[in-house]
């Protein structure tokens, strides 16, 4: 009886650390959304302010990790760089072409399902019946999302609009399902400490854009000029909604975890109503709630 009260403490506080989470994300992702010039300098700065933050933190971690630093680490490091800045750059190309309330939550959808897929073909898993159901509802949200009757004033630019951030939100997807994979591989596989991990790879996404961001001076100093707080509240927000998220994978289940952080495709719709005025909000919405329900069948098989 204690051990399943315990246990139904640590879920509770699990869970609260995802949904703040969720917040989080959703609002980080608000904020890049108002970035529409030098979409990959913007992408580097705060990957840059991200790495300053996380260094100590990563010495901290360093110093009482009992294995020793191993060069698998730091491959793993450069690998999910390479992914997070092509995930970094796709992305911030989606909200300058796109609406965040479409971009966002098939960026976040088709992730988890390409994840599958990917776990079915590669791997040799089988989903079993509820996780088809949930692919085949996050197939159907991403439809609602990206399809139906345009307003009687839309033009031929607002459907081309619709049509680019759904495909920005699909190659957004695949980048996040690349790094699902390969993060979840190097902290159990490789045994590379999470905290090390995201740190070094934080470094490693800064170094790798910095010749391109600061081939030009005068644009990195006019997006720090111009979009300070934007920076800042990515720079500071991304890692900290990643690092709850890591933290409640360490005490709960993934089945608990995958889906209460999925909440964040609501939230993303609702600021993109409420915040940005968004057209077409209610039909996004629904389609973001079909998502989740899918993503939430996903994780539950």
């Amino acid at each position: 009886m204690r051990g399943k009260r315990e246990r139904s403490v640590v879920n509770v506080t699990a869970l609260s650390f995802v949904i703040v989470a969720a917040v989080i994300h959703a609002g980080w992702n608000l904020a890049a959304k108002r970035i529409r010039r030098g979409g990959a300098r913007f992408v580097w700065a705060y990957y840059t302010l991200s790495a300053v933050l996380l260094l100590p933190v990563m010495a901290v971690s360093l110093a009482v990790e009992p294995q020793r630093p191993q060069w698998s680490w730091l491959f793993a490091a450069a690998v999910t760089a390479v992914f997070h800045v092509t995930y970094g750059v796709v992305l911030q190309r989606g909200y300058a072409v796109g609406d965040l309330s479409v971009v966002y939550p098939v960026a976040r959808g088709t992730g988890p399902l390409i994840s599958v897929f990917a776990a079915v073909v590669l791997l040799g898993e089988r989903p079993g019946l509820l996780g088809l159901v949930g692919a085949f509802l996050v197939v159907a949200g991403v439809l609602v999302i990206g399809t139906g009757r345009a307003p009687a004033q839309a033009d031929a630019a607002d459907h081309a609009a619709r049509r680019k951030g759904v495909a920005y939100g699909l190659l957004t997807g695949l980048t996040i399902a690349a790094y699902t994979l390969w993060d979840a591989h190097s902290v159990t596989g490789l045994g590379v400490p999470p905290i090390v991990y995201f740190g070094t790879g934080a470094i490693v996404q800064s170094l790798l854009m910095a010749p391109y961001a600061l081939k030009d001076r005068e644009e990195v100093l006019w997006l720090w000029r111009e979009h300070k707080r934007e920076v800042l509240i990515v720079g500071l927000l991304s890692p900290v909604a990643y690092l709850l998220v890591l933290y409640a994978l360490q005490v709960a289940p993934v089945s608990l975890v995958a889906p209460a952080r999925e909440l964040s495709i609501v939230l993303g719709g609702l600021a993109a109503w409420l915040v940005l005025g968004e057209a077409n909000a209610v039909r996004r919405l629904v389609g973001s709630g079909v998502v989740l329900v899918g993503i939430t069948a996903i994780a539950m098989a």
